[in-house]
């Protein structure tokens, strides 16, 4: 049997699922070239960016490719594009801007702290969440189909959004809600609301438990130390 060759950082980098990823961050460069001109051609760069994020999961598992770096950039991505977007938006709604960056900072704060909490206790992944997370953490990063609901549904209102600040051309008449004129991207918006709003609160309870998980590390290092400090001192 032949030698097999030494894995060096540059296989790492050209494994299938990062090159995926690769492809995700120039498509959501391409979006945000044109977000202010092209609202049309924005929204599709950015799906499409935001869709390859399913596939390079599975082709990592697929091949025996998932690695710390591939995790981190998948996520580094999806938190960019994001907070990309939003800040899109609080200049296209100026009124609601206080809105917006609390909404990007509870993002990076939540799962910033939720990779640093799953790493200092020992897991390889920020998505190995055992069941002592509570059910629902469980449910959301070890069930793809419910992750890719939330983060789907939290995209596209975010993109309904955005496609809601330009002015039709021939706005559709699809009827009103509640005195707003209703378009495509308003119905979007309307439908992905609650599940947009469940994704925040996701983030909330992400932040809380990590805190905790944070201070629980601080408490076994520092009761380990003081342990140590007792016995050199009997």
């Amino acid at each position: 049997m032949a030698d097999q060759k030494p894995i060096t950082t540059t296989t790492i980098f050209l494994f299938l699922p990062n090159l995926i990823g690769y492809a995700r961050v120039i498509l959501a460069l391409g979006s945000l070239a044109v977000m202010r001109y092209h609202p049309k051609t924005c929204t599709w760069l950015y799906v499409l960016s935001c869709l390859l994020d399913a596939f390079d999961g599975a082709a990592a598992r697929k091949f025996n490719q998932s690695t710390k770096f591939g995790a981190i950039l998948d996520m580094v991505t999806d938190r960019c594009t994001t907070s990309c977007l939003i800040c899109f938006l609080s200049s296209r709604y100026p009124n609601w801007a206080i809105f917006y960056q609390l909404l990007i900072s509870l993002d990076l704060a939540s799962h910033y702290m939720h990779m640093v909490a799953m790493l200092g206790s020992g897991q390889q992944s920020h998505k190995k969440v055992g069941k002592e997370r509570g059910w629902f953490l469980n449910l959301y990063y070890t069930n793809n189909r419910v992750l890719f609901i939330f983060c789907a549904a939290n995209e596209l209102f975010f993109v309904a959004l955005y496609l809601s600040s330009f002015p039709l051309k021939s706005p559709p008449y699809l009827g009103e809600f509640y005195g707003i004129p209703l378009s495509y991207a308003t119905i979007m918006a309307i439908v992905t609301f609650p599940i947009w709003l469940g994704k925040q609160c996701t983030n909330v309870i992400q932040m809380i438990q990590a805190a905790q998980i944070l201070a629980q590390v601080d408490v076994e290092e520092r009761n380990g130390k003081l342990a140590g400090a007792a016995a050199k001192n009997k």
